[in-house]
């Protein structure tokens, strides 16, 4: 009898733990007409995804020197987007932002449309081929450091696509580093176009804004070095008398913060995509 009350609970913890981890992982070639390339995505599934239901979307953006697939190799976990997309149900979509993009339509270069492919062409693609709630009320978006910045970015300037963003460690203004990442080749060099590093920064898309309008969280680790922007957005906001969740956590510029801030920001959107059933 002991044996057998043995064999149950080993056989029940297989199949919790396949269960846990039941989300499954496609890598999409989607096309962008902007930009006249392919361009690949991550998109994960819950477990319970199929065609006779819609489903959230929460889009997620990679850092710069990334790419679609960071999320599935450098998060500490390693299954903890698998693990996310079933615990709340959702599609959980990874964009290319190509190394540098910082998400934008660049001013000085026309091969580099991110803002046009990522809230336009992705979004209709995942609409197209999945199966969503194909409307604000379904759609989030969120991403660390230069993706912080482009799902803020984005989410302001197009809120007829996205109901709630965030942003982890976020480049919510880019003025203070003009020599960084990559920036001067999307947008020209700061000391020459002072005006567009400005209205290209998340901290002054503020006056896009309604109370209520969009639901907004967004996160900084105490010693990152992004952290004062960070501080400086959420003084804007409150001032500004925008309802937004602002946080502060111990910890840098890192995946291990990253890895702990995404399971926040997915019951956050997770609270907003239940709000509008």
């Amino acid at each position: 009898m002991k044996n057998t009350l043995v064999k149950i609970l080993i056989i029940a913890l297989v199949v919790f733990g396949l269960k846990a981890n039941a989300a499954t992982v496609d890598t999409a070639l989607t096309y962008s007409d902007a930009m006249h390339k392919n361009i690949k995505a991550v998109v994960v599934k819950p477990d319970d995804y199929s065609a006779e239901k819609k489903f959230p979307v929460v889009y997620l953006l990679h850092g710069y020197s990334g790419n679609y697939a960071d999320w599935t190799k450098n998060d500490p976990d390693k299954t903890s987007i698998k693990q996310l997309s079933d615990r709340f149900d959702v599609l959980i979509v990874c964009a290319d932002g190509n190394f540098s993009s910082w998400y934008l339509d660049s001013p000085v270069d026309p091969a580099w449309k991110y803002e046009t492919y990522v809230a336009t062409e992705l979004v209709n693609y995942i609409d197209s081929h999945y199966s969503t709630i194909k409307d604000r009320s379904g759609r989030a978006i969120t991403g660390l450091s230069m993706g912080g910045h482009g799902a803020l970015f984005l989410a302001f300037r197009h809120q007829d696509v996205f109901g709630a963003c965030g942003s982890m460690s976020g480049g919510v203004d880019i003025r203070p580093f003009p020599d960084n990442w990559d920036i001067a080749k999307r947008l020209g060099k700061y000391s020459e176009f002072p005006d567009r590093w400005a209205a290209y920064s998340v901290v002054n898309l503020v006056d896009l804004l309604k109370p209520n309008a969009l639901a907004i969280t967004f996160d900084c680790g105490s010693s990152d070095f992004f952290y004062q922007v960070n501080k400086n957005l959420h003084d804007k906001l409150l001032a500004a008398n925008i309802p937004h969740d602002f946080t502060v956590r111990p910890g840098g510029h890192t995946w291990q913060y990253w890895g702990n801030s995404i399971n926040y920001q997915m019951l956050f959107f997770s609270r907003f995509f239940d709000s509008k059933k």
